[in-house]
């Protein structure tokens, strides 16, 4: 079974500039790691290429991603008194609680008609956010107004906020709890080397979540 670190040292072998972030990911995976272990979840906002990679990062937490993930006995036995034959309780798997807040296209356009469309992302987040919840805001730049305005919204509500940007972090990385800024300025060699970071993240989060799961 791979531990943090393995998975931090396969990353940096394959991105060795990536060496300047492993701190910053070590800190991120324990504050995403106490928000899931105490029942919170994880709210995701960027734009463009971020947004696609904001699904991404759900994707990998919400089903298996290296692992298999076998419900428990008592998920199982759950399923099965509530009417299921048993194709359930086989197929589905453990989860960990994401939210991408660019999914609401009917709430989004509303409020982007009605109120200010860069505050769609801040609203949603006002809404979702609790104490114990972490929001991921992706900016390349740092500079993405309606992330910086949802990262504010989560704060107020009691949230933790991770900033994944490139090197000069931008105004988001002056309010977040934590900013990875990855080496690199060009959105797409920034985006290009966030795919690495968030890969490591979910893998060690899965890793520490469902490592002793195995079937």
């Amino acid at each position: 079974m791979q531990t943090t670190e393995t998975i931090l040292q396969t990353m940096v072998k394959d991105h060795p500039t990536l060496t300047a972030v492993c701190d910053d990911l070590r800190a991120a995976c324990d504050m995403m790691l106490t928000s899931f272990r105490n029942g919170g979840k994880l709210l995701l906002c960027g734009n463009g290429g971020s947004a696609c990679d904001c699904e991404h990062i759900a994707g990998e937490l919400m089903k298996g991603f290296l692992l298999q993930r076998p419900l428990t006995a008592d998920e199982k036995l759950a399923l099965r008194n509530a009417g299921d034959d048993g194709a359930l309780s086989q197929r589905l798997q453990r989860a960990l609680p994401v939210l991408v807040l660019h999914g609401l296209s009917g709430m989004s356009t509303a409020f982007l008609n009605d109120v200010d469309g860069e505050m769609t992302y801040a609203q949603q987040a006002f809404v979702y956010a609790k104490p114990g919840d972490v929001l991921i805001g992706i900016s390349t730049s740092g500079n993405a107004r309606n992330v910086r305005l949802a990262a504010i919204a989560a704060h107020a509500r009691g949230a933790r906020v991770i900033g994944l940007t490139g090197e000069k972090g931008g105004k988001l990385a002056e309010i977040c709890d934590l900013c990875i800024r990855v080496p690199a300025q060009e959105t797409y060699r920034v985006q290009e080397l966030h795919l690495p970071v968030y890969h490591a993240l979910c893998a060690s989060i899965e890793n520490e979540m469902f490592g002793g799961l195995q079937a």
